[in-house]
């Protein structure tokens, strides 16, 4: 008979109960936040519209900031549920005005949620998530963010901003799995999820699984996969080695390097530092050239560059630096690649000035 061999794939342990709520308070820690922490078996999407599902029914007010297509969804999840949603959209691939949120506040009727995302991975921007929580809290909202994105590599301090309910995933900045993702849950949130009967016997029940909460944080419901809770454990460990604060250092520089780069090359990063995520930069590209050459151009290099998605009129293209890629070779190599693949196109571009203004920056 042939062998296979033993793999440690199969038959693997089943993950220690007891060790859940232990992960639960390792997230707690990382948000900075003491509100109930919640697991879900699943990628971060199906976390955002379990807040969503939970949260809608009639009567509920939401304004929903759509900077992306994540905010878009949201408000879909929420009209589904027969709340009453209004949305504000920001440019294609840009960050909401404070200004405009605080127009609609004052302008319109009761808002009883605001719901938007804190960094956005399609588009390379951050919204102004402090400056958004203090209205929010001038105004008794209860307030949902998507963190998915900037949990490691942005300061987020739940308790601090008054978040009720911030979504994240592992699989970004935390260089994590993507099949496992938490919330954290506020007493207030939890107040306006439970009223008036929430939606039971569902995966996408946070009431459901607030059962998990009140019953001492055992086991978890259903069937958990043990190789995603593993998978996160050992991301966490990572993580708390370093420090957050230093894993989100360590983002804020990639992605200052990248600017500084792209400077010397003499392309134009596509928003200012203030208002750009740590996690990705979005460069535009101009009418004369062509991203799907420039992607070609640097793929074989071997060198991943993508386009921003749900931006096309912004013809926006994105140099990755989330997580494991945050480091000064994988900087080096998305703008050299990019000034390579500019060059190709016969566009000018100064890669040794880009090459000089990256090493500068790691060097301080």
């Amino acid at each position: 008979m042939f062998d296979l061999g033993w793999n440690p794939l199969h038959g693997v342990p089943s993950y220690p109960a007891e060790r859940y709520a232990v992960l639960a308070d390792r997230i707690g820690g990382i948000l900075q936040s003491r509100n109930d922490i919640l697991l879900v078996q699943a990628e971060a999407v199906v976390a955002l519209e379990a807040a969503a599902v939970s949260l809608a029914r009639p009567g509920l007010s939401v304004l929903n900031i759509a900077t992306s297509a994540y905010g878009g969804w949201f408000g879909q999840w929420l009209r589904r549920g027969g709340a009453t949603v209004h949305d504000i959209a920001a440019g294609p691939g840009l960050p909401i005005d404070v200004e405009v949120i605080a127009r609609a506040l004052d302008a319109g009727p009761h808002v009883d949620v605001l719901a938007l995302v804190h960094a956005e991975s399609a588009s390379g921007i951050l919204n102004p998530l402090p400056e958004i929580m203090a209205l929010a809290r001038a105004c008794g909202i209860v307030t949902v963010v998507d963190a998915v994105a900037s949990v490691g590599g942005h300061r987020l301090e739940v308790d601090d901003l008054g978040i009720d309910i911030a979504v994240i995933g592992p699989q970004k900045a935390l260089g994590g799995p993507a099949g496992v993702s938490a919330l954290s849950v506020s007493r207030r949130a939890w107040e306006l999820i439970l009223r008036d009967g929430a939606p039971r016997n569902s995966i996408l029940s946070l009431a459901d699984l607030k059962t998990w909460i009140d019953g001492g944080r055992q086991g978890l419901p259903g069937t958990p996969a043990p190789l995603e809770f593993f998978a996160l454990e050992t991301a966490l460990g990572r993580v708390e080695a370093e420090g957050i604060e230093s894993v989100i250092a360590r983002h804020a520089l990639a992605a200052s390097a990248t600017r500084a780069g792209l400077a010397a090359l003499g392309a134009a990063a596509w928003v200012p530092p203030a208002k750009a995520s740590n996690l990705v930069t979005a460069v535009p590209v101009s009418e004369a050239l062509e991203p799907a050459a420039l992607i070609a151009a640097a793929a074989r290099l071997g060198v991943e560059l993508t386009e921003s998605v749900g931006t096309a009129s912004a013809r926006l293209l994105r140099l990755n630096h989330t997580g494991p890629r945050a480091v000064f070779q994988t900087v080096l190599a998305n703008v050299v690649a990019y000034g390579a693949a500019l060059r190709q196109a016969g566009h000018p571009a100064d890669i040794a000035a880009a090459s000089e203004a990256i090493s500068a920056a790691y060097s301080r």
